[in-house]
């Protein structure tokens, strides 16, 4: 796809929405539950949105790391093996999608957004305190964190949400901590992805490169803000965030006129 199949004007949308979702995305993870649709509703074939959503999330993903790292919110001794694990599986799933029909896109993305809303909403885990482990470290390592990352290369929306409840659910994190950990587990996942859907040739450069200077700006903001914000109020964010892009996917995709 050419520069010139989308306008500028629609161009300057899909940059704020990069900006909204880069601060989302490092305060409560999910921005790609934003980008993605707001590139498949822009006319970009399903895994051309795909590619280009890792062309920007990974920078995102990459300067949200990086503050962390930099303010000592998160030990690179204590990730950096997640992250392999991490990148592993995101590379398998990335490849796997390329052989898969994309009109499974369309269903999939409601059920992530539904059960990512519940499940904020139900769970009284996610609190200040931290618990005691449901999962060992190998389980989780060798286990989860590659599952999590095969669902964010063939898919990928709400992967940085998926990381965070992991490590509350599995892990017993608290909410801050397993944020910030979700980050460079989820830049690792970005870049695996991106690899291979360069390969592919399923990156649309004009709207990525755009997006990615969005995404530096929010995520800058959304770092600034993580271990200031009160763990409810990234609940009610991420609830909201999910039940609003429901509403308008389902809008969009004309199932309102079949449901009444």
């Amino acid at each position: 796809m050419e520069f010139a199949s989308l306008s500028i004007e629609l161009l300057f949308i899909l940059f704020f929405v990069a900006v909204i979702a880069g601060l989302l995305d490092t305060l409560a993870g999910g921005g790609g539950l934003i980008t993605v649709p707001a590139l498949i509703l822009s006319g970009v074939p399903p895994l051309a949105a795909l590619g280009t959503n890792k062309l920007q999330g990974s920078i995102g993903t990459a300067t949200a790391t990086y503050m962390m790292l930099k303010n000592n919110k998160i030990s690179w001794d204590g990730i950096k093996n997640l992250m392999l694990f991490a990148f592993i599986g995101a590379a398998m799933g990335t490849i796997a999608v390329q052989f898969i029909n994309t009109d499974v896109l369309s269903f999939i993305i409601p059920a992530v957004l539904l059960f990512i809303a519940i499940y904020f909403i139900v769970s009284p885990s996610l609190t200040h305190s931290s618990t005691k482990p449901k999962v060992s470290r190998k389980k989780y390592q060798y286990g989860v964190i590659p599952f999590i990352g095969y669902y964010d290369g063939m898919f990928g929306p709400g992967t940085g949400s998926f990381f965070a409840l992991s490590g509350v659910a599995c892990r017993g994190q608290d909410l801050l901590t397993s944020t910030a950990n979700a980050k460079p587990l989820n830049f690792s996942t970005n870049i695996a992805s991106l690899i291979v859907f360069l390969f592919a040739g399923q990156v649309l450069w004009a709207a990525g490169i755009l997006m990615m200077i969005g995404q530096v700006i929010g995520a800058w903001l959304g770092s600034h803000f993580l271990f200031k914000i009160n763990p409810g109020y990234l609940r009610g964010m991420v609830v909201l965030m999910c039940g609003g892009m429901l509403i308008k996917y389902i809008h969009s995709m004309g199932w309102i006129d079949y449901i009444f």
